[in-house]
């Protein structure tokens, strides 16, 4: 058994390479062999997002405060809130992150494969973050 108390792992500004805008990642798990999985709560300010990347094994993504938007490449924007937990598949082309006027934290869950839970591509330009959004289904 392992118990990782609060503050004992230090939290870090999400690199620019794969983000837009101020970013904090907070780990939460990691895994050592044979398990691959890794979790760690992510805070987008207003405006802030990742690049476009997939998951080998498929992430999952826990929204604990805020609101945010999710695309799959091909589809529509799509908001997300605090109790939503969206699924994207492995290989699925896709970016999130905050509104463009309120901050966002979900927890993200992810599997590696051959030692790598993400493959990072193109940033998601502005163009496409301010394509029209898709309303929240369901009641909040």
């Amino acid at each position: 058994m392992e118990i990782k108390r609060l503050g004992s792992q230090p939290s870090g500004k999400g690199p620019q390479e794969w983000f837009t805008g101020t970013v904090r990642v907070d780990p939460l798990f990691g895994s050592s062999e044979p398990a691959r999985t890794s979790g760690a709560l992510v805070t987008f300010e207003p405006g802030a997002r990742t690049a476009w990347h997939t998951h080998p094994l498929g992430q999952t993504l826990i929204v604990t405060a805020g609101c945010g938007w999710v695309q799959r490449e091909g589809g529509p924007i799509e908001e997300i809130r605090p109790g939503d937990v969206v699924w994207f598949e492995p290989g699925e082309k896709h970016w999130h992150g905050a509104t463009a006027t309120i901050a966002m934290s979900h927890i993200a869950i992810q599997e590696a494969l051959n030692g790598s839970p993400v493959e990072w591509m193109e940033k998601a330009r502005d163009d496409q973050y301010a394509s029209p959004v898709a309303p929240a289904s369901g009641q909040h």
